[in-house]
């Protein structure tokens, strides 16, 4: 019995040897930039005050900075936040010589009033748009659940996959996702995006959305390693692959459109995640695609490993020697 005419299918297969390659290239390079660069830790995660800033005309970064510097907030990280009349002003926790946070001690409103009067008396069209406060153990603890919240997900994706499916597909499914949380993480660490919750929760979305695209293709192969009587193990794998092509382009390219519409006009509070979801959209059909299907192949997944285990009937062998 044959589903589909081999010669109508996209050898997907073919390009394995080049996208594992491609791919631990770029966990390589993902890991390296993490080792060298680390990540930049959005307010959520480091504690500290930021405060939003907009003037009239075009802001001088450098004259901003000045002013900080002057009003004892050298350390302030100043710069522009989605037009150059809008300014982004970030302060790091500073701690007393007893070790205690002056964050904890100040309130945020004193800190964004003496940045106001400051840069008001520099420009009188400076206006505060918003200011937010988190303490440096808040988000240290942020950053360390956010971790364990990642790590979790996996972990129950793992078992999830390991009872649904065979070993081969499970491990593939699971090598995918981790590919996929690495590649976008190093993605961030190397073009130094900042990352806060919002993104931490883009990068579980995409762990969901990876894992769905990558059920739905292995739950065809298995079907069809079920079905199709002749081809060898790439060849089926192929088949099925064509026949999900279709479904799989259209869901991404539906939810590209939505994250470009909301990376272009959603604003820069919403930049980190569109872009964190969007690369996350297009590195999970990758991954679904070559690396959950290549690894499964190259553990050498075959029709034997797709049956079903035949249950014997209670009472077949009193049936046999019936006359």
């Amino acid at each position: 019995m044959q589903l589909l005419n081999l010669s109508e299918t996209v050898n997907f297969m073919s390009l394995r040897r080049i996208t594992s390659a491609l791919s631990i290239l770029l966990i390589v390079a993902s890991i390296a930039s993490f080792a060298t660069k680390g990540l930049n830790w959005g307010l959520d995660f480091t504690g500290g005050s930021l405060i939003e800033v907009s003037f009239e005309q075009s802001a001088d970064l450098t004259k901003v900075r000045q002013v900080m510097d002057e009003n004892g907030f050298g350390d302030a990280t100043v710069q522009n936040f989605g037009s150059s009349r809008d300014v982004l002003i970030r302060i790091a926790p500073r701690l007393h010589a007893e070790g205690e946070s002056v964050g904890e001690k100040i309130d945020s409103k004193m800190i964004g009033d003496t940045i106001m009067s400051a840069l008001t008396a520099m420009d009188d069209t400076a206006t505060m748009r918003r200011i937010e406060f988190v303490g440096p153990s808040v988000g240290g603890e942020l950053r360390e659940q956010g971790g364990l919240a990642m790590l979790t997900a996996l972990l129950c994706i793992l078992i999830y996959v390991a009872l649904r499916f065979e070993w081969r597909f499970a491990l593939g499914s699971v090598s995918a996702l981790g590919h996929d949380v690495i590649i976008t993480v190093g993605l961030f660490s190397a073009l130094g995006i900042e990352f806060d919750l919002t993104v931490l929760a883009a990068v579980l979305a995409v762990i969901g959305y990876s894992l769905n695209d990558t059920i739905v293709v292995s739950d065809r192969i298995r079907e069809n390693f079920r079905k199709i009587r002749q081809g060898e193990a790439e060849e089926i794998i192929n088949i099925s692959l064509t026949q999900t092509l279709n479904r799989t382009m259209v869901t991404s390219f539906t939810t590209a459109l939505v994250l470009l519409a909301l990376l272009f006009v959603g604003g820069e509070l919403i930049k980190g995640f569109a872009t964190a979801l969007l690369f996350g959209v297009v590195i999970g059909t990758y991954s679904s695609i070559y690396v959950a299907s290549s690894i499964a192949l190259a553990l050498g997944i075959s029709k034997e490993d797709m049956m079903p285990t035949e249950v014997e009937k209670e009472g077949a062998d009193q049936d046999q020697l019936m006359p």
